[in-house]
């Protein structure tokens, strides 16, 4: 389990998956020090934060883009030299295969957007430790639950990246904006909720429109097993060349 660990890390840090995920981990951060400046002293601020920066920004666009260009690649490159019959045949359980993979993507992209995050918000919120901490908290849920999505989807079909990219475009984001309900299926709708309920007095922006805390933790909880046996299964039943 460790040997395949380590090659995961090992196939998933190039160089430019590296430098898209630190252009991106860094985009919220300058942008939250502009917004800072520029609209010192606004009214609308917090609220205008939480939703273009917060929401938009991070949990709909960056947060999924960058877990998904891991997640997706986490089996390509056995699948595509022939090499995943070499790895099955190793006498280890399924699940220890799969696993390595899903922590591999975590271990990589999940620290830097949560420091994006907590840092982003740090500027915002004016130092305020609290609200850091509930970004922090949403983002860790929602990278684990989206590189379970992600690694599944990447033993599924070889075009895991572009079924992933229209997943995230309509389904986690223009359908889960216009349509009341879909929060309680969606990766995005789980972090948000999370990030309200353990600090609501910072972002009023979000109390109306997310659903309640406990079902929010029970949906990334349960995607994430789910999504992690979905792979499990996957790798025990596909033909391997």
């Amino acid at each position: 389990m460790r040997a395949v660990f380590g090659l995961s890390i090992r196939q998933l840090t190039g160089r430019w998956r590296i430098s898209l995920i630190l252009l991106l981990a860094a985009l919220p951060v300058g942008l939250a020090v502009i917004i800072n400046i520029a609209a010192s002293g606004d009214a609308t601020f917090n609220r205008d934060f939480t939703n273009i920066l917060l929401d938009g920004l991070l949990v709909a666009g960056i947060l999924p883009i960058v877990t998904m260009a891991l997640a997706t690649s986490s089996f390509s490159n056995e699948l595509e030299d022939k090499t995943l019959g070499y790895l099955t045949l190793m006498p280890l359980a399924r699940w220890r295969i799969v696993l390595p993979k899903v922590l591999a993507s975590l271990i990589i992209c999940g620290p830097l957007l949560v420091i994006s995050g907590v840092v982003a918000t740090l500027f915002g919120f004016d130092g305020e430790v609290r609200p850091a901490v509930a970004v922090a908290v949403s983002l860790g849920a929602g990278v684990l639950a989206y590189a379970a999505i992600f690694t599944w989807l990447g033993l599924v079909t070889t075009r895991a990246l572009p079924i992933a990219l229209i997943y995230v475009l309509l389904w986690e984001g223009v359908i889960s904006t216009f349509m009341s309900g879909v929060d309680y299926l969606s990766v995005r709708g789980y972090s948000l909720a999370i990030m309200s309920g353990l600090d609501r007095p910072s972002f009023p922006a979000l109390e109306e429109r997310v659903i309640e805390l406990p079902v929010a933790i029970g949906g990334a909880a349960a995607v994430t097993v789910v999504f992690l046996w979905l792979g499990v299964r996957r790798l025990r039943r596909m033909d391997v060349p």
